[in-house]
């Protein structure tokens, strides 16, 4: 690739450096960490210790999603017995039987009749087992996902991926569409008789009530409510402390516990160096592969950022299409700018645009598009045309 190409590409992926230094909410676009309304938010909080009605709507904030994991028991490579080699022959000695079982715990492509003979043969197959368990990881990286959020509990639609579209729910741990909860609250005459559209609990009147659902709900491990908890120490909110490190060491736990956002926060938080961990690129990219594996399309935008200002466009495009079917219009706006650029084809454009729309057919709803009309904070995705 020439120079110029290099540059241009470069070019394309700039902003999108901005963005990730400054922790800007891939689904909202909204400044999470290092935010400059932090002190406005503290003096709001330690001003306001008692409030006559605050919703238990916590909005799911999905730009706070990136620290750190080390305890994660989460292997990246776990292939099936039929892609281990189906002769029992030991690569080393050449023995044959029953008894050679002992396979590369890397790549699983050959197996060996006992300890010594892996350890014999292992500077011998050590480049072709590092290409094998290479490309098992990217099959398993660039497959779809799952989607995030099982569908809205009364609606029964696909939760939106944009965080002003959803809603979790502090007294019963569901997640919620703003178009639900618009609608039930729309009905509600006075202000005692608002409550949870799901389990019919009223609303917290504090800042106290509001953290000790939260607690109540972390100690059942529930991953979204420790997730949040973390959101909230990280901004010093609900007259709690600002704690960046307490934030990490939550998120780490909820990343224990497979929440993919707090898991995209601990690969954020090692890309700048947040709370209390070093800069680290090897596991920045760790967490934004474990997160977008279960889902995040913030992640996964963040991987195809880091592909794109590594030159690899065959790789950014990958990660940026899986973002774009779950939602993520900001890597629909990248994969146009690198059409323009020449490092995305025709197709590919075409195929993110029909990938969003399809998207964005399946969230629709009468009931979310008269929200999103009545309240910006309902808003439950992005137009980009």
């Amino acid at each position: 690739m020439s120079s110029t190409t290099t540059m241009s590409l470069c070019a394309i992926c700039s902003r999108l450096e901005i963005a990730l230094r400054k922790n800007i909410c891939t689904s909202c676009e909204q400044t999470i960490l290092h935010n400059e309304n932090y002190q406005h938010q503290l003096d709001d909080a330690s001003s306001n210790t008692n409030v006559d009605s605050v919703s238990n709507e916590e909005k799911i904030d999905d730009c706070d999603s990136n620290i750190d994991i080390s305890n994660i028991n989460c292997k990246i490579m776990n292939t099936s017995s039929s892609e281990i080699s189906s002769s029992n022959t030991c690569a080393n000695c050449g023995k044959e039987g029953s008894d050679v079982t002992n396979t590369c715990n890397k790549c699983n492509s050959v197996m060996y009749c006992n300890a010594a003979c892996k350890k014999k043969h292992r500077k011998k197959h050590k480049k072709e087992c590092e290409r094998r368990a290479a490309e098992l990881h990217d099959e398993k990286l660039f497959k779809q996902p799952p989607q995030l959020e099982d569908d809205c509990p009364i609606c029964f639609l696909r939760i939106p991926t944009l965080c002003t579209g959803r809603t979790y729910m502090n007294c019963c741990g569901k997640v919620i569409c703003r178009g639900c909860t618009h609608a039930f609250q729309s009905r509600v005459t006075k202000e005692k008789d608002h409550k949870c559209p799901f389990c019919r609990t009223p609303t917290p009147t504090s800042y106290e009530e509001i953290i000790k659902r939260y607690e109540k709900r972390a100690a059942i491990d529930d991953k979204r409510a420790i997730y949040n908890m973390g959101v909230f120490y990280s901004k010093g909110l609900y007259g709690l402390p600002q704690n960046r490190a307490k934030a990490v060491k939550l998120w780490h736990r909820a990343g224990d516990l497979g929440c993919a956002e707090a898991l995209n926060n601990l690969g954020n938080s090692y890309k700048i160096g947040y709370g209390n961990v070093e800069r680290d690129e090897t596991r920045t990219r760790h967490y934004y592969e474990l997160s977008a594996m279960m889902g995040d399309a913030g992640a996964r935008y963040n991987l195809g950022v880091l592909e794109g200002q590594a030159c690899n466009e065959e790789r950014a495009v990958k990660h940026l299409m899986i973002a774009v079917k779950d939602g993520n219009s900001a890597s629909l706006a990248i994969i146009k700018e690198m059409y323009k650029g020449g490092f995305a084809t025709k197709d590919d454009y075409a195929k993110a645009l029909r990938s969003y729309q399809a998207y964005l057919d399946e969230i629709r709803s009468d009931q979310r598009d008269e929200a999103a009309a009545a309240d910006d904070d309902c808003k439950y995705y992005e137009s980009v045309f």
